[in-house]
């Protein structure tokens, strides 16, 4: 069921008011609509995987491309795959304090607080919605797993689209905030690539040289992929065959 809302502005029409307006209104009633039919145990799994599950998902699939890149290619092609899935999280985390301003600066309300009749999911969402935080932060992650493990990344943007999904279904969010929040985490994490990988080379390599944290990079025994397939690096391609441990890093 979803959470008890204070009384919306009155006095204008849902086109007026201070949130969103035409094709962006009414796709959220539409997503959002969905919750209303839903039975509520399946909104309240719904609620948490938008708030919580997805998000941890795709910590998941970070760690499991982490495991499957030591595994792969040359030693280099290791350590630059390693770093591209270290940026992935700081690029989520510098997305995230670049959205400050702009929540700032749009000072956009949550739908609920413009528009009657939504069904809200999660309760104690008080701050701006544009952009959204989390499709900002999923987006980022997805990217920069994308960036490292081709296969993988693909799962992760899939988690990282279905997250702007359930911000809508969810009622805590426009669908105009969800686009902007996958575009802005996914311009932070490209266009920071380039100078992420050259500070944050070093300190890998550092690390793989290392006795103690050497495998964290590079596991002892390395496997060749299927058809002697190889890890791209940021700025190189390797070949790209259909093995279990396809990947492609692009800067």
């Amino acid at each position: 069921m979803g959470i008890p809302l204070a009384e919306p502005r009155t006095g204008l029409s849902l086109a007026q008011a201070g949130g969103g307006s035409g094709a962006d209104l009414n796709l959220l009633y539409d997503i959002n609509g969905l919750s209303k039919a839903a039975p509520p145990w399946f909104d309240r799994i719904m609620g948490f995987v938008g708030e919580y599950g997805i998000m941890f998902g795709l910590a998941v699939v970070g760690l499991w491309a982490w495991w499957s890149v030591r595994r792969l290619g040359t030693a280099e092609d290791s350590t630059a795959a390693v770093t591209g899935l270290v940026w992935a999280p700081l690029a989520a985390a510098v997305a995230v304090v670049v959205n400050i301003p702009i929540r700032g600066f749009v000072e956009r309300p949550r739908p609920f607080v413009d528009h009657k009749g939504l069904e809200v999911l999660v309760a104690g969402k008080t701050d701006y919605s544009f952009v959204s935080d989390h499709s900002t932060m999923a987006m980022a992650l997805a990217v920069g797993i994308f960036l490292a493990h081709r296969r993988l990344g693909f799962a992760a943007l899939g988690l990282a689209l279905a997250e702007g999904f359930l911000r809508v279904y969810m009622g805590v969010h426009y669908p105009t905030d969800v686009i902007g929040g996958f575009a802005l985490g996914t311009a932070v994490t490209l266009l920071l690539a380039p100078l992420a990988m050259a500070l944050l080379t070093p300190v890998v390599s550092a690390i793989a040289g290392s006795k103690v944290g050497g495998v964290l990079v590079r596991a002892k025994r390395p496997r060749s992929g299927r058809n002697g397939e190889r890890a791209g690096a940021l700025g190189m391609s390797g070949p790209r065959g259909k093995g279990a441990g396809e990947r492609d890093l692009a800067a």
